[in-house]
């Protein structure tokens, strides 16, 4: 029989995709010769905060910046563990600027911010699970990021190397369920990260390349609801096998530059998972 699950409330931060579009590529799922219809982004990005009141979490804006086509992906810009937040270093050029919006946002709301010195994605890459903080690299966030993160937090983090340039941050590749568990694709990890997760988490849920590849592993999750991309309909499947329950949130429009739920979601956490 499923579980009960119990979810619990969360605050969020979101930036809303007024100037959302695709004007480089530093990643495989960008192009810009395929043109992002705003309104139609716009509105999928309302759906995905409704949702979220709806389900009683907190969420807060950022004001979105005139030539920072991705400051909707608020994942991206910090991570944040008992009220500290550790900033970004973004990899690429056209991303920085987003770095000085975010941070000052988090200094106006009373939060003192660590910037890194080595390049680091924010929750893209740095995952809060629990006991420790799943950490990715290989495309984005470098290993020297991994050791702040651990430094400045004191929490113990657990290096995974990622190997598909289609999922080049560990967002894109890996979930938390709850304190205890996870979701990923085995196929996005190098032998040894996997044979990592597999020892951390016998019991994870995990994904198809298919469902990879919708977005379906780019979710978040409450404890209970996981809201996640309608296109991974085996994962959302197996998730309420498990008693979790499925919240179908369509964000394609952000998939053309390699985004998805979880992406537009930065969370902020008072006190540690």
């Amino acid at each position: 029989m499923p579980e009960n699950r119990v979810p619990r409330r969360r605050r969020f931060v979101v930036c809303e995709p007024r100037h959302f579009a695709v004007q480089y590529a530093i990643n495989p799922w960008m192009s810009t010769g395929r043109p992002v219809d705003v309104i139609r982004a716009l509105d999928q990005w309302q759906a995905l905060v409704d949702a979220y009141r709806a389900h009683g979490h907190t969420v807060d804006t950022v004001a979105p910046v005139p030539g920072l086509p991705d400051m909707v992906f608020a994942a991206n810009c910090a991570v944040v563990v008992e009220g500290r937040v550790f900033g970004s270093r973004f990899h690429a050029p056209e991303r920085r600027g987003e770095s000085v919006a975010y941070e000052a946002w988090f200094k106006t709301e009373g939060f003192e911010v660590q910037h890194p010195e080595a390049v680091c994605e924010g929750e893209g890459d740095l995952v809060p699970a629990g006991r420790w903080i799943l950490a990715g690299t290989g495309f984005r966030t470098t290993p020297e990021a991994h050791r702040e993160a651990q430094e400045f937090f004191g929490v113990p983090v657990v290096s995974l190397t990622l190997v598909d340039p289609y999922f080049y941050h560990l967002d894109t590749a890996l979930f938390v369920l709850d304190d205890e568990n996870v979701a990923y694709y085995p196929g996005a990890f190098s032998p040894g990260s996997r044979e990592v997760l597999e020892r951390l988490y016998p019991d994870a849920v995990t994904a198809t390349r298919e469902d990879a590849m919708a977005f379906g592993l780019n979710s978040v999750c409450d404890g209970r609801n996981v809201f996640i991309a309608p296109g991974a309909g085996e994962l959302a499947d197996r998730l309420s096998g498990r008693g979790y329950v499925p919240v179908p949130v369509d964000l394609s429009e952000f998939h053309k530059a390699g985004g998805g739920i979880k992406c537009c979601t930065q969370e902020i956490r008072e006190t540690r998972s």
